[in-house]
């Protein structure tokens, strides 16, 4: 059975044959991308149609022809040959001395032309739908060994690489040597994360995963990808987080600039915070641009706190601009790409559906257990309404022969067991004593149950059921153990109390300095974080002063930097 990963592509008629072909012959496996990769070049980008790994028939182009129009085929067979080459002999684990050990073949699938119409040229192989089969059984691979060297090459769609490398590391046990032993392992994207870059939906498409598990990468990736097969589309990716924007557009910049040798065209991939103010530039959002462009009353936070009376001033923001908007909407986007989106509510994820243009491209991410509120996100139907006629506007459907609309990311990479757990008992309050008259410790909970094992937990022990006793235990492929390797519990996860906030201070400030000199950590490996960010410039004061005397240097993100960033190295 063939693996099929739909990505963007120009030539959906032909792509449907393709797909159909492969469905229907069990006996062929490996893997079918369509509309990837795309390989990089002195020109730009270069999209290949569809590309077909097998371990027993090597490497398959498919260049794609929607009509009957042939012309030049044979040269575009021998151009995305030569660039699948130049691609792949750049991963010396694929070369022998100076040859690839991978055999690339390349096909050109015309389905809609007749069978006296096919030139028989052994050399330019063009079928159709007849005679693609047996042109496909001529095809071997005596070199399969390099099979799964292959696959991982073409599914690592990025290297997500380092900002800045770790220089003159000295002890090789040291948290820093450790800290990059780490950030080498999990530098690739891994297959269901580059599924969920690659798969484009003609629709609505929601992510799911948890804390660690790439979510952000894989929204700024898709958002380059698409760019780089759609350079005209206009495109938007925003956030809850301001201080996201560097981190979005150090990704995309990376990921365009490594498919395409081009920088990405700003002003069709706009990277855009979620509400957004007047001023242009880095104050432009997602809910003022609606405003302005649909001639509706904006509010800021304050006016719109004041006049609504909700806890969630933006949310009826949202809904307010939507009511008072006329019937014809402005249709800005040919996608719009939602990250944090547990930190929206309903008004939002309406209010970017009504400004996308049909078919209604929307991706959205989100951690069920990183809510800022305590309800999680209602169903798709629930959340986008639905039609005068009481159908929803928003359904999910499966169907193998189609993306997927509904994508879990279960492998959290960058958040051990120990981590995770600990977070999600304290954020649940399982071990949290129950107060009086109360039956139960918890202080939240899950709507649907099946959620904990979607997130890559399992049963232990007992039920998971509404009021029995239940164990669960994250698994050994939802949280891979490297990230625990050669690391004490007591040093991923340490709880201490002190008598004052000076003592507080002293302590943290000792730490850094060790972490900078004993532990070869880099400044922008250390994090200090107070939970109340309205008390954060007070209550970090004192560690800041006594790192000043120590002659550290440090930052308070978004206050004595840019909004946009989270770290400031300079």
């Amino acid at each position: 059975m063939v693996n099929i990963v739909m990505g963007a592509t120009q030539k959906p008629l032909a792509c449907e044959e393709l797909k159909k072909f492969f469905s229907e012959h069990n006996n062929l496996d490996g893997y079918l991308y369509i509309g990837y990769p795309i390989i990089a070049t002195n020109e730009g980008g270069y999209p290949i149609d569809a590309l077909w790994i097998s371990e027993a028939h090597g490497l398959v182009i498919f260049n794609l022809i929607e009509n009957k129009n042939i012309e030049d085929y044979q040269e575009l067979q021998d151009d995305s040959a030569n660039k699948i080459e130049a691609k792949l002999k750049n991963y010396k684990q694929l070369v022998h001395k100076r040859t690839l050990c991978v055999e690339i073949n390349v096909v050109t699938f015309a389905p809609f032309i007749r069978d006296e119409d096919t030139p028989t040229d052994e050399d330019y192989p063009l079928v159709n739908t007849n005679s693609l089969y047996n042109t496909l059984m001529n095809f071997t691979w005596t070199q399969n060994e390099y099979f799964s060297v292959l696959l991982s090459v073409l599914q690592a769609i990025s290297t997500i690489r380092k900002v800045r490398k770790r220089n003159r590391l000295e002890n090789p046990n040291s948290r820093g040597s450790r800290l990059n032993a780490l950030e080498e392992t999990i530098a690739n994207l891994d297959n269901r994360q580059s599924k969920a870059v690659i798969e484009t939906v003609e629709g609505v498409q929601r992510i799911r995963g948890l804390a660690g598990s790439g979510k952000t990468i894989v929204l700024a990736l898709k958002a380059a990808y698409l760019h780089a097969q759609h350079p005209d589309w206009k495109i938007a990716i925003t956030f809850n987080t301001r201080s996201l924007k560097g981190q979005f557009k150090r990704l995309i910049n990376t990921f365009y600039i490594e498919q395409t040798n081009d920088e990405p065209n700003w002003e069709n991939l706009q990277i855009i915070h979620a509400w957004g103010a007047s001023g242009g530039g880095n104050r432009n959002g997602i809910y003022y641009t609606f405003c302005r462009s649909n001639n509706v009353e904006y509010y800021d936070y304050q006016t719109s706190k004041y006049k609504f009376k909700s806890d969630d001033p933006f949310g009826k923001a949202c809904e307010h601009a939507l009511l008072t908007a006329e019937a014809s909407i402005k249709e800005l986007y040919d996608v719009i790409l939602i990250d944090e989106a547990q930190d929206f509510s309903q008004g939002f994820f309406r209010l970017c559906y009504a400004m996308l243009k049909t078919p209604k491209r929307l991706v959205y991410a989100y951690d069920e257990l990183q809510s800022l509120k305590l309800q999680s996100l209602p169903s798709p139907e629930e959340l986008f309404g639905y039609h005068e006629d009481g159908t929803p506007k928003v359904k999910f459907y499966q169907d193998n022969g189609k993306p997927q609309q509904d994508i879990i990311l279960e492998k959290c990479y960058r958040n051990s067991r120990p981590v995770l757990v600990t977070a999600h008992a304290l954020g649940f309050g399982i071990y949290r004593k129950p107060e009086v008259d109360s039956e139960t410790s918890l202080v939240q909970m899950f709507d649907q149950k099946d959620l904990w094992l979607d997130v890559g937990y399992k049963v232990l022990d007992g039920e998971l059921e509404e009021g029995k006793h239940v164990v669960l235990a994250r698994t050994m492929e939802s949280s891979p153990r490297f990230l625990e390797m050669n690391e004490n519990v007591d040093d991923l996860i340490l709880f201490k109390s002190f008598a004052s906030q000076e003592e507080q201070d002293i302590w943290v400030a000792e730490q850094i300095a060790l972490n900078l000199k004993n532990d070869e950590l880099r400044p922008d490996d250390i994090i200090v974080i107070n939970p109340d960010p309205l008390s954060t410039n007070r209550a970090v004061g004192g560690v800041r002063a006594r790192l000043f005397d120590m002659e550290i240097r440090s930052h308070t993100a978004g206050v004595d930097t840019t909004p946009d960033e989270f770290f400031f190295c300079e």
